[in-house]
C-alpha cells in the first residue's frame, strides 16, 4: 500500500467556487506559472504517484461558497485517478485546508478527531506558557491537524494530517522585527508541536498504529533558533528520553548532524539568490509499524534517480509545488 504527503502550493487558486478547474492562461498562486501548467503538473505528480492515500497540504479551500472535497474529487476525476474520494476536518480561513484524497475500494477513511483534559481537540485552543513570563498564552491551530480512521481489509491505522506554524517572520519591516517574529512564531511552533506530541503519545499507550504526516515547518538543525529553544518541533513529536519514539528515516539522518549531507522536501526561490531547500515533511510512523516492509522515498526531482530521469515528471514537479511528495510503501 502507498500512503503519500504532498504539499501542493496554492492548490486552491486552480479551481473556481464550484470546485472546477480553471486551467487557463492566468497565473496561479505560484510565482511566474499559469494555472494551465501547474493543473497540468500536479495531474501528472498524482498520476505517477498512484497512491492509495495521500494526505494533501494546501487543500483547496472549505468556506461558504467552496468545498474541499467537491474540488479534490472533481481533480481526481478529470486524471482518472484511482484515488477518488476525499475526507476533510475541522476547515480553517486560511484557503489551506488539510485533506486525505483516497482509494475507496483499497481503504475506508472517516474524520475522526480525540481529545481530552491532556489533549483537547485540535480545533480547540490550549493556554501554554510560550514566552516564560509565568503567564500562559492562548495557542490555536491556524490549521487544526487532520485525524483519520483508516481501515484496510486487514488493518486499522490511524493518520494524523499536519500543517504546523510557519516560522517565517512575515510582515517584518527591518531585522530586529523579523528577529522578534521568527522567535514568536518558532515558541508558537514548539508549543502546537507539544500538543501534537500529547496526542501521539495517548495513542502509543493505546497500542494504536499511528502515522502522522505533513509539513511541519521545521526539522532538527534547520535554522539558529533551534539553539535558543534546544530542540525542533519535529524531535518533540517524534518522542524524547525515555519516551516511546515515532521513526522517520530522513528525520534520522539530520539528528546530531552538523555536516554532510541532507535530504530536501522543499525547493524555495529566492530573487537573486540560490534556490533554498530544507527538509520540512515528514512520514512518521509507530514502533508496530516498523515491521511492516517500510519503503521511503522523497520524490525530489533532482534527487530522486526515477524522478530525474523521467524528463516529463520531473517537469510536473517542479512546476506544481515548492514542495515534493513524500511516499511510503507499507504492507497494511
Amino acid at each position: 500500500m502507498r500512503i503519500a504527503t504532498y504539499n501542493v502550493e496554492w492548490f486552491n487558486a486552480l479551481f473556481n467556487n464550484d470546485g472546477v478547474l480553471i486551467d487557463d492562461e492566468t497565473w496561479s498562486g505560484r510565482w511566474d506559472v499559469t494555472k494551465a501548467q501547474q493543473t497540468a503538473g500536479v495531474g501528472a505528480v498524482f498520476q505517477a504517484l498512484d497512491a492509495d492515500a495521500v494526505m494533501i497540504i494546501e487543500a483547496p479551500d472549505t468556506s461558504p461558497n467552496r468545498d474541499t472535497c467537491k474540488a479534490l474529487e472533481h481533480f481526481a476525476q478529470r486524471f482518472g485517478l484511482r484515488a477518488t474520494k476525499a475526507v476533510t476536518g475541522f476547515t480553517n480561513d486560511t484557503q489551506q485546508e488539510i485533506a486525505l484524497l483516497y482509494d475507496p475500494d483499497a481503504v475506508s477513511a472517516i474524520h475522526d478527531p480525540k481529545g481530552n483534559d491532556i489533549a483537547p481537540s485540535f480545533d480547540a485552543e490550549i493556554r501554554m506558557d510560550v514566552d516564560v513570563d509565568a503567564h500562559p498564552d492562548p495557542i490555536r491551530w491556524s490549521k487544526p491537524p487532520l485525524e483519520i480512521a483508516l481501515t484496510t481489509p486487514s488493518r486499522s491505522v490511524r493518520l494524523i494530517g499536519v500543517h504546523a506554524k510557519s516560522k517565517a517572520p512575515h510582515g517584518a519591516r527591518n531585522d530586529a522585527e523579523a528577529t522578534r517574529i521568527s522567535i514568536q512564531n518558532r515558541r508558537k511552533q514548539l508549543a502546537q508541536c507539544i500538543w501534537l506530541r500529547k496526542r501521539v503519545a495517548q495513542h502509543l499507550a493505546d497500542g494504536d498504529d499511528l502515522i502522522v504526516l505533513g509539513d511541519f515547518n521545521d526539522g532538527p538543525g534547520l535554522d539558529e533558533y533551534e539553539k535558543l529553544f534546544g530542540r525542533s518541533g519535529v524531535e518533540i513529536v517524534l518522542g524524547e528520553g525515555d519516551r516511546e519514539r515515532l521513526f522517520d528515516p530522513h528525520a534520522q539522518m539530520v539528528l546530531g548532524r552538523r555536516f554532510g549531507a541532507a535530504p530536501a522536501t522543499a525547493r524555495f526561490k529566492r530573487k537573486g539568490k540560490p534556490y533554498l531547500q530544507a527538509l520540512l515533511d515528514y512520514i512518521m510512523v509507530s514502533p508496530g509499524l516498523r515491521s511492516r516492509s517500510l519503503q521511503w522515498q522523497i520524490w525530489h526531482p533532482f534527487d530522486h534517480p526515477a524522478c530525474y530521469e523521467d524528463t516529463a515528471l520531473r517537469d510536473a514537479l517542479l512546476v506544481a509545488s515548492d514542495h515534493f511528495p513524500v511516499v511510503l510503501d507499507i504492507d497494511l
